[in-house]
């Protein structure tokens, strides 16, 4: 996908990742709340006005390269980021 920035935003033991979209005010998020060292990916969502480009699938993607780099799991409550490590085998690495 042209022209998608990921952002990473934490206060805490909680954070966002937040998909911009060049031609679009719309923003995408994936949610996530940290307990006993495990990041779970709560929400996965995206407005209508940008879904169909595979924004979300761009914010897990995001999450999975952190937790590689920084060393923490996920854990998938989000039926989508569930769905989408089903489908994605090689993350198994980072799934709590």
């Amino acid at each position: 996908m042209v022209g998608v920035t990921i952002t990473k935003h934490e206060t805490g033991s909680t954070g966002e990742y937040h998909a911009h979209i060049a031609d679009s005010d719309h923003i995408g998020r994936l949610t996530w709340a940290e307990r006993g060292g495990v990041r779970y990916a709560e929400h996965t969502l995206v407005p209508p006005a940008i879904g169909g480009r595979g924004v979300a699938m761009r914010l897990v993607e995001a999450m999975v390269a952190d937790a590689r780099e920084e060393g923490f799991k996920i854990g998938p409550l989000c039926s989508y980021v569930d769905v989408a490590f089903k489908r994605h085998p090689e993350w198994a690495d980072v799934r709590a």
